[in-house]
């Protein structure tokens, strides 16, 4: 980027690089979308990290390139070489015509960004800016939005201490055996040795490891295989 500091929305420079491993120097506040096609960037509030896209900006050299790659693609020879040096008008990309649209792209986005003078944070005005105070909302949190998020905190504890006095538990029987389920027919029982719907013992059973057979609960040795149980 060729901006002046006073020509951009502030934030610190970051040296990265491109796709080729060439060094390229960018902001912190702002993604550069653009592409061979054309110029779009978004540009990102410090505080909350919405960002705001400019309007699309088509590229000259980018509609050359198309042209010379749909020709390489139909006639081949000589016009395919020519595509493959299309790829030389990536670096208008990132030449003047760049520049412009991004200085365009800051004009038509600074309306929705502010400065704030005391962290010095760019901040977008629509959620992060305090107008009536001058100031960021970290800077100058808007007394409204903190006593609204402070009584809804305080209505949740006041609920919880409030259900925690409360007897949720009359009507129900603290001192009734547990639900059992029948294992022949799924009914559920209240306590009992035999289901009230089909019968069936109700208590548990276990299988012989060696043989398959059916156990009583407590039974040391398989009746049917003499196997000596744990």
């Amino acid at each position: 980027m060729h901006l002046a500091i006073g020509e951009r929305f502030g934030g610190e420079i970051r040296y990265t690089t491109d796709d080729y491993g060439a060094p390229e120097k960018t902001y912190d506040n702002y993604d550069d979308l653009s592409t061979e096609s054309g110029y779009q960037f978004k540009f990102i509030c410090e505080n909350c990290g919405n960002g705001y896209m400019s309007s699309w900006k088509a590229s000259k050299s980018g509609m050359a390139t198309g042209l010379l790659r749909g020709a390489g693609g139909l006639l081949g020879g000589f016009l395919g070489n020519a595509a493959n040096s299309a790829d030389d008008l990536r670096d208008l990309v990132a030449g003047p015509a760049h520049d412009r649209a991004l200085q365009e792209a800051v004009e038509e986005i600074r309306p929705l960004f502010t400065q704030c003078k005391r962290c010095g944070q760019w901040v977008c005005r629509e959620i992060c800016w305090n107008a009536e105070r001058g100031l960021c909302v970290d800077c100058a949190p808007i007394a409204q939005r903190e006593i609204g998020s402070i009584q809804a905190r305080f209505t949740i504890d006041q609920a919880e201490e409030k259900i925690r006095e409360q007897d949720l538990t009359s009507g129900l029987n603290l001192t009734a055996k547990a639900v059992v389920v029948c294992p022949a027919c799924g009914a559920e029982n209240e306590g009992g040795k035999f289901c009230q719907e089909c019968g069936a013992s109700l208590a548990p059973s276990v299988e012989c490891p060696r043989c398959g057979s059916k156990l009583k609960a407590h039974a040391k040795f398989c009746p049917e295989c003499g196997n000596r149980l744990a």
